[in-house]
């Protein structure tokens, strides 16, 4: 639209509001030029959780250098919470020993914090486990916490079926030695139900 249709719009007392188009009375208001927002955390951030944070700072297991080590990994973080870095580059950025790096590892793996995944060439890619951190859309996060619900899920339920089966089958084979040293046993019917059991099997 030309600058030339819009004259100003003035209010009861005289005061500016806005400006209106001089052939179709349409009333705008004033532009207004919002700048691009400066995050003050840097370029990239991490979300935590308070709970989680307050479980690790009250662990006596999680000294200094695995402190250090954890920072580290959730400073290099990729989206979706992977990294993949060794334990010599580590050592080399912090300045520690590759046997002190070994072993904050493997306490925060003992711990659950880290994950360790594939290996990938020389060095294991590993994941800051969602519970303590994420770097990514909080959507993906949800995702991914749905999935892990889902297969853990899954994991109970076939957990408690073969325990299911194994009480069952228990319980078959104390009756059957029971009834033999009670003398109470069918040879006949034995020799079915154990067939029985072989047909159901394959």
């Amino acid at each position: 639209m030309a600058v030339t249709r819009l004259k100003p719009l003035y209010d009861e007392m005289g005061k500016l509001k806005g400006y209106v188009d001089k052939y179709t009375g349409e009333e705008f208001g004033f532009p207004v030029i919002v700048g691009r927002k400066r995050s003050p955390y840097g370029k990239g951030w991490v979300m935590n959780s308070q709970e989680a944070l307050e479980i690790v700072a009250k662990d006596k297991d999680i000294k200094g250098e695995t402190y250090r080590v954890l920072f580290f990994i959730c400073a290099r973080l990729d989206f979706e919470n992977w990294v993949q870095i060794s334990v010599t580059e580590i050592a080399n950025e912090l300045d520690l020993k590759q046997p002190s790096v070994s072993r904050a590892m493997k306490v925060l793996e003992t711990k659950e914090i880290i994950l360790r995944g594939p290996k990938v060439g020389r060095s294991y890619a590993f994941m800051l486990n969602p519970d303590f951190g994420w770097k990514g859309k909080v959507k993906n996060l949800d995702e991914y916490r749905k999935e892990r619900d889902q297969e853990e899920h899954r994991e109970q339920t076939r957990k408690t079926h073969q325990k299911s089966l194994k009480v069952v089958e228990s319980s078959k084979k104390d009756q059957i030695i029971q009834a033999i040293k009670e003398g109470k046993v069918n040879i006949e019917k034995l020799y079915d139900f154990l067939h029985e059991e072989e047909e159901h099997k394959s």
